[in-house]
C-alpha cells in the first residue's frame, strides 16, 4: 500500500453518529460516507469548499439516510447503495452488491457485504488507501445489534472484514466505543491490551475526543466479537468446545442486555 493522498474528515451527527467526507488531497469534488443529518454535512462541504460528488450508503436505517434526498437536490450528487435495498434508499442511483468494485473520483472501491444489522448492509473498503467504513457492523471493540439478519450472518460479515489487512483504518457509523469498552472487559477481563484501551478510551472520552478510527488489527487484539475463538472468553462463557457462531451469538445476547 502506497501513501495515500486521501483525506479525511470526521465530524459528530445527531446524538451518536458520525459523517464522514473525504476527497483527495487538495481537490474540490467530495465523496461522503452515508448521511444521517443534512446541515453538519452541508457546513462540512461550505467550510472546505467541496462539492458533494458521491453519497455512499451503507444501509437503510433512517439515521443513516435522512439526507439523501436534500443533499442530491442541493448537490446533485449520485448516490450508491446496496442492491438488496435500494428500494429503500432514498435517492439511489447505482446498487451494488458484495464483491463488487466501483470507481469513484478514480479511487478503487470494493464493497463488502456485511448483512446481520441490517439484510442489506455494506462496507466500503479503498484498497489503495487502507481504510474500510464499516457503519453499523464493526465498531470499536463491539458489533451492530441484529435486527434483520441472524448470528450467523453477522459473524461471517465480521470475518470478512477481520480478513482485511491489519494496518486497514476502520471508521464506524457511531461513538459507542465506551459502552462496547466495559462491556468487553465484561467478558474478557484477563486481556491486558483490552484493559489498557479501556482506559485509553475513557481518556478520549473525557475530553470530548473521538475514538474513531480504529484498525482491524486493534480489533483482532481486543473487540470479543472477532475473538470468539479465545480460550479465556470462552471459560468465562462456559462454552468451551461450542461453535464459534454459538459463542458470537451468547456474546451478542449478553451485549443487548449490558
Amino acid at each position: 500500500m502506497t501513501d495515500s493522498t486521501l483525506q479525511i474528515f470526521q465530524f459528530p451527527c445527531r446524538s451518536d453518529n458520525y459523517g464522514i467526507i473525504m476527497r483527495e488531497r487538495g481537490a474540490k469534488e467530495a465523496i461522503c460516507i452515508d448521511a444521517p443529518e443534512v446541515e453538519p454535512i452541508e457546513d462540512v462541504l461550505e467550510d472546505k469548499g467541496l462539492h458533494l460528488h458521491t453519497l455512499l450508503t451503507t444501509h437503510h436505517h433512517q439515521d443513516h439516510v435522512e439526507g439523501n434526498k436534500s443533499l442530491k437536490a442541493s448537490q446533485k450528487c449520485t448516490i450508491i447503495g446496496p442492491a438488496e435495498e435500494e428500494d429503500r434508499i432514498p435517492g439511489i442511483d447505482q446498487s451494488v452488491n458484495h464483491g463488487d468494485e466501483i470507481e469513484v473520483l478514480g479511487r478503487r472501491v470494493q464493497v463488502i457485504g456485511t448483512p446481520g444489522h441490517t439484510l442489506g448492509q455494506v462496507a466500503y473498503y479503498f484498497p489503495d488507501d487502507g481504510v474500510v467504513f464499516a457503519a453499523d457492523a464493526l465498531f470499536a471493540m463491539g458489533c451492530g445489534r441484529i435486527f434483520e439478519g441472524d448470528a450467523e450472518m453477522m459473524h461471517t460479515a465480521l470475518q470478512r472484514l477481520a480478513r482485511l489487512p491489519d494496518e486497514t483504518k476502520v471508521y464506524a457509523g457511531h461513538e459507542y466505543t465506551l459502552s462496547n469498552a466495559k462491556f468487553a472487559v465484561s467478558v474478557d477481563g484477563t486481556n491486558k491490551r483490552l484493559l489498557e484501551r479501556a482506559r485509553e478510551v475513557e481518556l478520549l472520552r473525557d475530553e470530548g475526543a473521538p475514538t474513531l478510527p480504529t484498525t482491524i488489527a486493534e480489533e483482532k487484539a481486543t473487540n470479543p466479537f472477532l475473538r470468539v475463538k479465545d480460550p479465556a472468553i470462552r471459560a468465562y462463557l462456559g462454552m468451551e468446545d461450542a461453535d464459534d457462531v454459538d459463542v458470537f451469538a451468547e456474546l451478542r445476547v449478553r451485549k443487548d442486555r449490558f
